[in-house]
This record gives structure tokens, C-alpha cells and sequence, in this order.
């Protein structure tokens, strides 16, 4: 069995998969979404096609290796993005070829199913910012009965701010504990945009809601400066959707800067990859969140990872996430769980016609953002 051909499918405005197909008819799907550089992974997908048309689809470990190792200049979002797709259809390829499940060829289950976490928030507190958050709520409720809700600050935050805009997130985010009750969960992603000591501040004032986590305090670049953050707050700290490797998650790992960490299945090296970073964190610890804000395909190479690590908590899960019209069935939500994927690969079976839609990219994160006062660059 060889790799005959490598495609590429662009079906919504911020999904972008990879599709390979063998010279016996088996097809894996794998999904290569970046954020900011779509053109550019598409480009690194076509150059890696040329190293794996006409290989063997099996041995997984020993391409990863290849790719990663034959260029001079290893890693980085663009690469990483593009061997993860192309890890996950071989995943996919592989169960298919054998008739069973990924994870059945990751080393088997260790949980009967999938607890999963939706998006979810308070926007704002007037009226129609609550009414609008009550239905969502409800809605995501009917639909799955999540016990964990994500949500964020949202908005431009510098080096410090006024008192009234501090109080207004945390009184949303306390407001969303009320709503919710005890046995809810609920975390917030911070998105990078903070510094340490802003940081500390709003997580010391978000302490008596109990948070489950606060997500990416400050940006990744500083391992030390999130360390200050996590030293100082009592509850767990999460950071990782854009770490990519082993290696750029070796220094928060063995710093023990944060509680949980959070690889992206379609940008860390796939399922491989994230198999085996969290393989690294069991031995401190700390546990497992994939971020997974993107497609089904990488929402569904998630969930066998999942499926076989001791050390998972909890996967994130975006309403695209779930099938987004690309999926013949969506995965279904059930007590915020999802089971186990029981169909061979990936568990999935594309809507070939859905999937043949050509659509322009449409960028949600980055892009230009400005300080309204004094017209510098901001994050958001």
C-alpha cells in the first residue's frame, strides 16, 4: 500500500483540510487550519506531498521524524501545521487498514468517554447582553448538558487599566457562577493579553467564583513570566495552543509553570505529537486540555488522543467542532460527554459534496488592532 495523492479542500471560512488517498482506495482526513497563514501551510502541504507520494502510509513515526529532522530550520507554526493534517489522515489511513479505531492503535482506551467544554460567556451586563446569554446558555444546556463553560475578557487590555473596567469582567464572571451554580465548571482564556502583574490582580479578584482555569495569562514567549502568575494564584493555570513539540513545551513542563497544559492537535505534530507531550506532562502531574477552536476533523483527531491518556481532564469543543456540516453525522453531546469514537480511523465519515465547497478564508484572530487613544498595536 502506497500514498498515491495528497489534496486540499478549504469548505468553511476558517477550516482547511488535507486529504490523502492510497493506491487501494483508503482515505484519511486531516485538518491544517493556522490561524493568520492559511496560504502559507498550503504551500508547505503541496512541498511535503512530494516527499509522500508513493510511500508506505504505516509507518507514521518514521515520517514524522523525516519531516521534522530533513529540514534545516525544524518546527514552527507553519511546518507543524502542516505535518499535523498530514499526521492525522495517516491515523486515520491506519485504523481504516486495520478496522478499528485510532486510539485501539494508540494503546487502547482508558475511559469509557470524552468529557467535553463549550464556549460560553457573558458578553456584557445590559439587558440584551444577559438575554443573549441566557439563550446561549440554555441552547448549549438543551443540546449537551455541559458541566464546563469557557469564556474571556474579551476586548484590548493593557499594562494596567481603570478600576470600572476590571469590575465590569469580574462582575460577568461572578454573575456567570450564579447562573451556573457549584456544579458547573467554568474557565477563562485570557488569550496572552495580560501582564504578570495585571494578571495576578484579576485572577486574585476572579478567586472566590473557584475558577476551573485561567488560560494563557500573558503570551507564550515567557515561560518565567507565566511562572509568576501561576506562584501566586491558587487555582490552576493552563497554557500550550501555541507551543508547538515536545520541545517547546519541555521548558513549561519541567519549570512546572502551569497545571494544566493545552496542545493543538493540528498545530503541536498531531496525534503522534500530542500523544507524547502528554506522555512528558503525566510525569509532573499535570494534566491535559487539547485547545482544539478550529474544525471536526482536528476536533475528531482529538478525541483518540484523549481516549488513551491517564492524565486528560477535559476537550475543548467549538459548535463547528462538532460536524459543521462537513461531518454525514455530527458527534453528539450527551451529560458533556461525547463516547468513544467505534469506527475505524478517525470515526467519521465525510459529506464528500459539503467538503468540495470552495470557501475565501476568513481571518477571526490577529490581524491589525489599535489602541483607540494613542494608535498602538494591541492584542486581542
Amino acid at each position: 500500500m502506497k500514498i498515491a495523492t495528497i489534496e486540499q479542500f478549504f469548505p468553511l471560512p476558517r477550516v482547511r483540510l488535507v486529504k490523502i488517498t492510497t493506491d487501494n482506495g483508503l482515505v484519511g482526513w486531516g485538518e491544517t487550519t493556522l490561524e493568520g497563514k492559511p496560504a502559507s501551510v498550503v504551500a508547505a502541504v503541496e512541498e511535503l506531498a512530494e516527499y509522500f507520494v508513493g510511500k508506505d502510509p504505516l509507518r507514521i513515526e518514521h515520517h514524522w521524524q523525516h519531516v521534522y529532522r530533513s529540514a534545516f530550520f525544524r518546527g514552527g507554526n507553519i511546518l507543524m501545521t502542516a505535518l499535523s493534517g498530514i499526521d492525522q489522515a495517516l491515523w486515520d489511513i491506519s485504523g481504516k487498514h486495520f478496522g478499528v479505531p485510532t486510539h485501539a492503535l494508540l494503546g487502547g482506551a482508558v475511559r469509557e468517554r470524552i468529557r467535553v467544554y463549550a464556549h460560553w460567556g457573558i458578553g456584557s451586563l445590559t439587558d440584551e447582553g444577559k438575554a443573549s446569554a441566557r439563550e446561549r446558555l440554555d441552547m448549549l444546556m438543551a443540546k449537551g448538558s455541559y458541566t464546563a463553560f469557557k469564556s474571556g475578557p474579551g476586548g484590548k487590555w493593557r499594562a494596567h487599566e481603570p478600576p470600572s473596567m476590571i469590575d465590569e469582567f469580574v462582575e460577568r464572571a461572578y454573575l456567570m457562577r450564579e447562573w451556573v451554580g457549584p456544579d458547573v465548571e467554568l474557565a477563562f482564556d485570557f488569550h496572552g493579553k495580560m501582564t504578570p502583574a495585571m494578571a495576578v490582580e484579576i485572577c486574585h479578584e476572579l478567586k472566590g467564583m473557584r475558577p476551573m482555569f485561567v488560560e494563557e495569562p500573558v503570551p507564550q514567549e515567557n515561560v518565567d513570566a507565566l511562572k509568576q502568575v501561576a506562584d501566586k494564584v491558587s487555582f490552576p493555570i493552563a497554557t500550550g495552543e501555541r507551543l508547538l513539540t515536545r520541545w517547546g513545551f519541555r521548558e513549561v513542563i519541567e519549570k512546572q509553570a502551569a497545571a494544566y497544559l493545552q496542545p493543538d492537535t493540528s498545530h503541536a505534530g498531531g496525534i503522534t505529537e500530542l500523544k507524547k507531550i502528554a506522555n512528558m506532562a503525566e510525569v509532573y502531574y499535570m494534566h491535559i486540555l487539547p485547545h482544539c477552536a478550529i474544525g471536526p476533523v482536528a476536533f475528531s483527531a482529538s478525541l483518540h488522543v484523549d481516549a488513551v491518556i491517564p492524565n486528560f481532564l477535559a476537550q475543548e469543543q467549538i459548535d463547528q467542532g462538532l460536524g459543521g456540516g462537513l461531518l454525514q453525522q455530527d458527534w453528539e453531546v450527551v451529560d458533556g460527554h461525547i463516547d468513544l469514537p467505534s469506527k475505524p480511523g478517525l470515526g467519521f465519515e465525510i459529506d464528500e459534496t459539503a467538503v468540495a465547497q470552495h470557501t475565501q478564508y476568513r481571518e477571526e484572530l490577529g490581524g491589525e488592532y489599535y489602541y483607540e487613544t494613542d494608535g498602538s498595536v494591541a492584542d486581542w
